[in-house]
């Protein structure tokens, strides 16, 4: 029998055959843990990350009014942001094994919201 997270890693391997960012189109990931939210942007090409966003940011901390599911709004409107202040319009939504549900669906609103492409 696999363990919850033994079935998330088999779900995104055959996520990433598919999913890959270029410096044209980076790949946004999102990882969810118990109480915070990252997301990244990546350039699959060149092997880095071009920009960051987590709940653990003191903007976003600050801001913490309201449950997971807001928190990752924000978080999603604030990769969003410094995505279109690097001028990266369009990206590729990578959501990394994890159900398109909840968080992590909040996030990807938010950054849609707030102007991004995917």
């Amino acid at each position: 029998m696999m363990t919850k997270e033994e079935r998330r890693q088999w779900r995104k391997k055959r996520i990433r055959k598919k999913v890959a960012g270029s410096p044209v189109r980076p790949r946004l990931t999102v990882f969810r843990s118990a109480t915070h939210i990252y997301a990244q942007v990546v350039d699959d090409e060149t092997s880095r990350t071009l920009i960051a966003a987590s709940s653990l940011e003191k903007d976003i901390r600050e801001a913490d009014k309201g449950n997971k599911t807001d928190v990752a709004k924000k978080v999603g409107a604030l990769v969003a942001r410094k995505c279109l202040e690097n001028n990266i319009k369009k990206v590729v939504f990578d959501r990394n094994g994890f159900v398109y549900h909840g968080r992590i669906r909040a996030l990807a609103e938010g950054a849609r919201e707030s102007g991004l492409e995917f």
